[in-house]
């Protein structure tokens, strides 16, 4: 596996692309997955600067029909508002999120870190949806853990995998709502199941690649390493 290069990281797929945009305070990816073929894309987790994103939709030239938050933290979700807004993309969250993403706390925090409050979701998921994309389709893994609504999203060769598994790493398990327990039941039953050779884009640029694989994970992740081996 070879590492990104920069902010912006274009990965062909079996019939995708994927622009990696690297955005706000708190170093969030945010993706835009597009079908080459037919235009459409999917953006996850617009968490900040909403016109760097326009700029990389634009550029592409994709009609974006989807908008998927990955959970609602305010890192996650801040230009949900703006990327709606421009692209008319249906905004897509799980159903254990949706009080969460407009309540005023996060609204607050949202602003604080140089975001907008999110808005109403327009589809509400609760895993094991396909959200097709062109030719292509996204799988809904409902990955709780992080947080209680938490989704990875699947398709052959890619992972989108939010804050449930960094570049060796996982995420955070400290937070209102969030469950050991619950991400280690995610990773082994949802994640780990996954192909060796599958693609995982993170939430975040936490580690020292900006994407990884499941096989790499498997045998370098130490979080992952002491989960198989009490398996």
């Amino acid at each position: 596996m070879n590492p990104g290069t920069g902010s912006e990281d274009r990965a062909p797929g079996a019939s995708l692309l994927v622009d990696q945009i690297r955005v706000g305070l708190f170093r969030v990816f945010t993706y835009l997955v597009s079908d080459p073929r037919t235009g459409e894309g999917l953006v996850v987790d617009p968490g900040a600067e909403a016109g760097r994103i326009l700029r990389m939709v634009h550029k592409r030239k994709v009609s974006v029909r989807w908008i998927v938050c990955t959970h609602s933290h305010p890192d996650h979700t801040g230009a949900a508002a703006g990327v709606r807004k421009a692209t008319g993309g249906l905004l897509v969250v799980h159903e254990g999120e949706v009080r969460a993403l407009t309540k005023w706390g996060n609204r607050l925090l949202s602003r604080m870190i140089g975001g907008q409050g999110a808005p109403s979701p327009d589809r509400i998921v609760r895993g094991g949806e396909r959200l097709a994309l062109g030719k292509a389709e996204m799988e809904i893994l409902h990955t709780p853990g992080h947080s209680a609504g938490g989704i990875c999203l699947y398709t052959e060769g890619h992972l989108f995998s939010g804050d449930t598994l960094f570049v060796g790493s996982v995420g955070r398990t400290d937070l209102p709502g969030s469950s050991v327990e619950a991400l280690a039941r995610s990773l082994r039953e949802k994640i780990l199941v996954l192909p060796d050779s599958t693609i995982v884009w993170p939430g975040h640029d936490y580690g020292d690649q900006t994407h990884t694989t499941i096989g790499w994970e498997k045998e370098e992740n130490p979080f992952v390493r002491a989960l198989l081996a009490g398996s």
